[in-house]
Order: C-alpha cells, then sequence, then structure tokens
C-alpha cells in the first residue's frame, strides 16, 4: 500500500489518473496533449503509476493503451477510509432512533 500513496503523493500522476477517469484507454500521446511536461516525464509517472498498479497495460497492435486500475483506491478506501465512515452512519442511525423514540413519547 505505500507504494499506492507514494504514487498518488504528486500532483502529476493524479492528474494523469483523473485524465484516465475522463477518458480510459488513452495513448501516450493523447495524455501528453492534457499536460504540460515532456513526454519523457509523462512516461516515468506512467511508470511509477503503473508500478502501484493504478495503471494497467494494454497493446492494441503498436498502441500502448493505459487504463485506469480502481482497485488500489477502493482497498485504501476501505481500510482508510470506510471504517470512518461507518462508524459516522451508525451515530446517525443511532440518533435517528432516539429522535424518533422521543416522538413517540
Amino acid at each position: 500500500m505505500d507504494i499506492v500513496f507514494k504514487a498518488l503523493a504528486d500532483s502529476s500522476r493524479r492528474q494523469l489518473l483523473d485524465l484516465l477517469y475522463q477518458e480510459n484507454g488513452r495513448t501516450l500521446g493523447e495524455l501528453c496533449e492534457h499536460l504540460d511536461m515532456s513526454r519523457q516525464a509523462v512516461t516515468k509517472h506512467l511508470a511509477v503509476l503503473e508500478e502501484a498498479n493504478l495503471v494497467a497495460i494494454v497493446w492494441r497492435g503498436r498502441e500502448k493503451l493505459h487504463y485506469l486500475n480502481p482497485v488500489p483506491l477502493q482497498d485504501i478506501y476501505e481500510r482508510w477510509i470506510g471504517k470512518f465512515e461507518r462508524q459516522r452512519l451508525h451515530a446517525l442511525h443511532a440518533l435517528k432512533t432516539r429522535l424518533e423514540e422521543d416522538d413517540e413519547s
């Protein structure tokens, strides 16, 4: 999971993930059109995202297509965010139940 956090720490890599979210299956050239950096820099950022399993590669002929893989993000959500959200939802449910009981009295 550390490698995923490292990959997400850079704003350029987050921007690449946003681009893939908007339109999955982009080539390197298509991604470069939307970024203010060299092709080599984009390639390096994509390599970090691939290593973190946040981007999957599919070859179509000579084209290398990049796809967003949301599974590592879901793992982070479940481990770090979801458990806090459950507590809040349980508290809201308990509050609702208590208020309903007070209304009936």
